[in-house]
Parts: structure tokens; C-alpha cells; sequence
């Protein structure tokens, strides 16, 4: 937190890494989050380093350093933390040394390939944000005819029950008599906006792998491996993307962390660290 400037309850909650900065509003509206001793109903209240704040009955920790992971998330689970179904989730199956992170965006049940992690909510909303410009990029099987001419249009935008998408970037790569391989980019990422466009297209998507999330690649990252972001490459990036959308840059210290070990880490969900 800011020691001079005081911030929103919600924003510091977020940047915490215990929620997004939604589920924090939510939060403070069911009474969940105290200061200094008051039990908190606004989520504009603003807080600074004197205040004490409890959440659930234990004190709000010290902020992190600001962390970033790469994940290749294997179909079968969700992205959530607690299913209400009782399927698998993402987050139960995350090394345990990774203490609570987030998600950067969603990869529904059947989906797979790169999912960024954060500790940090604040920059979960801020690399969500579709004014970031950043794409993300799709690897998708489809059965069904391909009209290319209408995968064309898609970079106008569609507009499906009433919902506009943004534009949309498919090309056919390959097909066979059932199926067909898809490139697919997009900037803006609804919920399940591929599966809804190709199906009103009369295409059933069979396969989906996000490859990259802006400057983030699945690369050969193994299925169900993580591998943490180095601090350096998380502050570069994100200071070049503040001057390309503010025209300012972040202060040398943000996102300052410890220096990173020579060698970079992969966590395996199997086999552990390799």
C-alpha cells in the first residue's frame, strides 16, 4: 500500500492476491471485512498503512511481492476456487509453495493451454482489461463446414443474442472430412466467446488451446507444469504497456522482488520441481 496516498478498501484487498477487486466489493457488502475494529458496508471506504484490517477474523498479511506464473492448465478442471458442482479446480491442483494465486482471465472445463497466475489481483484486473490491447491467441478444432468468407467477417466484430463481440481474427489452418484446424485471435475474451461465435457459425469446437496471452507463450511448458515469470521481464512488460496506454511509467520500484534464481523453475503438478 501507498504509505502517503490512501487507497480503496477493495483495490488493497486485491493487490493482497486474496480476491479480485469484484469479489472484494462483494465481500465488504457481506460484512466480511473489518477496520480498525468496524465492520465495513462501502466498498469506496479508503484505507492507508495505520489502519488495521481483518478479513474473515484474521489480520490482513503484509502485501507480496508481486509475482506472475505461466500454467498449462490440462482439460477437466475448472478455474475457480471452489466449484459449486464439486469438480476439479485449477487451484487444487497448483503446488502447494505457490500460497494462494489467481487467475488471469478463465480456460472453462474442456479448454487448455496457457493460464497466467498472479498473486496480485490489482494486476489480474489490469492484464484483464481490454484496453491493454493485449491478444490472445487460440489453437481450436472444429467439425463441421468451414466457410472462410464468414471467418473473414469476424474481424468486423458479430453481435450473437443480443451480446456484441469485438473483433475477432480466424484463419483455417487445416482440415480432414470431420475436422478443421483454426488460428484464432482475439483482444477482448467473454465468456466461452469462441464456442458461442463457432456455434453460430454451425462449427462444434471439439479442441480450444490458448497458445499466448499478450506477451505470455505456452512454448513447451509440459501439461500441468508451472513456471514463474521473472520479476524483471513482469516490470519491463508492464511499464512498457503504461506508456503505451498512459503515456506514464511506473516508479523503479514496483513490482520490486528478490533477484531471481539463474535458472528458471517448472513445477510439474506430477512429478514435482524437475
Amino acid at each position: 500500500m501507498d504509505q502517503q496516498k490512501p487507497e480503496r478498501i477493495a483495490k488493497v484487498l486485491a493487490r493482497a492476491g486474496l480476491c479480485s477487486r469484484r469479489e472484494a466489493e462483494r465481500w465488504i457488502e457481506a460484512g466480511r471485512v473489518q477496520v480498525d475494529g468496524k465492520t465495513l458496508s462501502s466498498p469506496a471506504f479508503t484505507v492507508d498503512q495505520t489502519n488495521l484490517i481483518v478479513v474473515d477474523g484474521k489480520p490482513l498479511a503484509e502485501p507480496q511481492e508481486t509475482r506472475l506464473w505461466r500454467y498449462h492448465k490440462p482439460t477437466g478442471l475448472v478455474t475457480t476456487h471452489k466449484d459449486p458442482q464439486g469438480r476439479p479446480t485449477v487451484f487444487e491442483r497448483l503446488p502447494k509453495e505457490l500460497g494462494r494465486v489467481i487467475s488471469i482471465g478463465r480456460l472453462d472445463l474442456n479448454s487448455e493451454g496457457l493460464l497466467l497466475l498472479t498473486n496480485d489481483g490489482e494486476l489480474a484486473r489490469r492484464m484483464e482489461m481490454p484496453a491493454t490491447g493485449w491478444v490472445r491467441r487460440y489453437r481450436v478444432r472444429v467439425r463441421g463446414t468451414v466457410d472462410e468468407d464468414k471467418l473473414k467477417k469476424l474481424k468486423d466484430g458479430i453481435t450473437i443474442a443480443g451480446v456484441n463481440y469485438g473483433s475477432i481474427d480466424a484463419v483455417l489452418d487445416s482440415k480432414t472430412r470431420t475436422n478443421a484446424w483454426l488460428s484464432v485471435a482475439l483482444s477482448e475474451g467473454k465468456n466461452r466467446e469462441i464456442r458461442k461465435v463457432m456455434e453460430h457459425m454451425d462449427l462444434h469446437v471439439n479442441r480450444l488451446i490458448r497458445l499466448s496471452y499478450g506477451p505470455y507463450h505456452l512454448d513447451k511448458l509440459t501439461r500441468g507444469a508451472v513456471q514463474e515469470v521473472s520479476a524483471k521481464m513482469l516490470r519491463n512488460q508492464l511499464s512498457d504497456d503504461d506508456a503505451k496506454t498512459t503515456g506514464k511509467t511506473r516508479g523503479k520500484g514496483w513490482a520490486k522482488a528478490k533477484k531471481a534464481p539463474k535458472k528458471k523453475r517448472t513445477l510439474s503438478l506430477n512429478k514435482g520441481r524437475t
